[in-house]
């Protein structure tokens, strides 16, 4: 029978990579309020800080590394304090990524390196250094890997980047194969348009959102929480391996739109 605290997340240790700020600052919130310890890590002093303080308003044992997620080879001592300070990490949040709009013919190769460090190397080294200490513990876990709609679908002018989290998405498929025995499992979410300060350029108006997206909003950090908080906890105690759409249905539409008459249409623009 299906219990209600199976939500609760009361004992657990998560680490969240970019937890200073956006989605990885809601994510780090919403699994302290469900029960969890959280250790974030960032070069955001300031928004680290606050996310510390309200981390320890839920009651909950917080910790801050400061760190450049870009020096890769850290990454792995980042994860030994964070053992140490709070106990073995049995939830890794990979949140940390980003990107730029560029025609591909235009990147350089520090461009495509920096992409493939930012999106791919990050989780590679932080899921490694956190899914070796559960295996050697003989502990199940959960790692769920932020992505992006991006790389779900065709993407122009972020070929690199869609590229890279289209690889996020598969390295989730298989290593959900490969440590399932150990009880660990890897889920991915792909969010489309989040509202937060990294794409105040790129926000929808009230009626392109109304348009194009089938909810009628833009995401919020909070959206992508509630989805994190569902896939580290007991009520997806057999979810491995999936990728969960965080989008308001953007995904399914597929080049549907709502006309002015408030009725889908599909590639309006081509009409007549």
């Amino acid at each position: 029978m299906m219990n209600p605290d199976s939500i609760r997340l009361d004992g657990r240790i998560a680490l969240v990579t970019g937890g200073a700020g956006g989605i990885g600052q809601g994510i780090a919130l919403a699994l302290a309020a469900f029960g969890a310890d959280v250790a974030i890590i960032d070069i955001d002093r300031d928004g680290a800080r606050d996310t510390v303080a309200r981390i320890e308003a839920h009651g909950r044992r917080a910790l801050f590394i400061e760190q450049d997620l870009l020096e890769i080879d850290a990454i792995e001592n980042c994860v030994a304090r964070a053992s140490e300070a709070l106990g073995v990490i049995d939830i890794l949040i990979n949140n940390i990524g980003g990107t730029r709009p560029k025609r591909f013919l235009e990147h350089k190769p520090v461009s495509r390196a920096r992409h493939i460090d930012l999106n791919l190397n990050t989780m590679f080294a932080a899921t490694q250094a956190v899914a070796g200490r559960l295996v050697a513990a003989g502990k199940a876990g959960s790692i769920v890997n932020i992505s992006s709609i991006e790389g779900l679908r065709a993407a122009p002018h972020y070929a690199v980047y869609s590229a890279a989290k289209a690889g996020m998405i598969n390295f989730s498929r298989s290593l959900a194969l490969e440590l399932g025995e150990h009880g660990i499992r890897i889920n991915t979410i792909a969010p489309d348009i989040i509202r937060t300060k990294g794409v105040e350029a790129h926000r929808p108006t009230e009626e392109q959102a109304r348009r194009y997206i089938p909810l009628g909003r833009e995401g919020t950090p909070e959206d992508c929480a509630g989805a994190a908080v569902f896939l580290c906890s007991d009520m997806a105690r057999y979810i491995t391996g999936n990728v969960l759409n965080l989008d308001g249905g953007t995904y399914a539409s597929s080049g549907w739109s709502r006309d002015d008459g408030d009725k889908w249409t599909l590639m309006p623009k081509m009409a007549g």
